[in-house]
């Protein structure tokens, strides 16, 4: 599956769960222990108010704390819309995917920061549908891609603090089940 195509899968089940929040859900507990719907969606609405910014070549410096605490304010879906209005086209600018982009860990290419901001919005989906008790489905073809394109990177990215330590499932798991449970959820 090619990028933009698994970014926009990624991006439609996270918006579609969004939707769905029903207002006393948003305190509801998630697979992230520390966070609840609410604080979930704030990370991913901040994180696509920074694409944009990013992905035009801007630097952390230039960026600041704007996008940092509460960014959903009382209209957390609305805040997603927003946020997603101008950070989907923004990965889909021409070459916008070809060039390089400042993150906290330095300057990434735009292309994997991209793949990461997909993996970020897959997991997450499943982290908001879990949390309000919706249906957890994950496109298979679009877990099996990110599964080939992080299952071997995740192993090292634990201790970093980004997610749980991973969790054992059945060999005969499904590539969802795979994914979610190297990144510490247990599906």
């Amino acid at each position: 599956m090619e990028l933009l195509e698994a970014f926009d899968r990624s991006y439609e089940a996270f918006d579609q769960r969004v939707l769905r929040v029903e207002d006393e859900q948003w305190t509801a507990g998630t697979p992230c222990t520390e966070w609840t719907v609410r604080d979930v969606v704030n990370h991913v609405v901040s994180e696509h108010l920074w694409a944009p910014w990013l992905l035009r070549g801007a630097t952390l410096a230039e960026v600041g704390d704007r996008f940092d605490g509460d960014v959903l304010g009382g209209d957390p879906k609305g805040a997603w819309a927003r946020a997603a209005a101008a950070s989907r086209p923004a990965f889909h600018r021409p070459a916008a995917l070809s060039g390089t982009v400042n993150t906290s860990g330095g300057p990434s290419p735009a292309d994997a920061y991209a793949w990461q901001m997909t993996l970020d919005l897959a997991v997450h989906g499943w982290d908001v549908a879990r949390g309000i008790g919706a249906d957890e489905h994950m496109d298979q073809e679009l877990a099996r891609t990110l599964l080939e394109r992080f299952g071997s990177q995740i192993p090292q990215w634990q201790g970093s603090g980004l997610f749980g330590p991973s969790v054992d499932v059945p060999g005969s798991a499904s590539a969802r089940d795979r994914l979610l449970a190297l990144l510490g959820r247990r599906p």
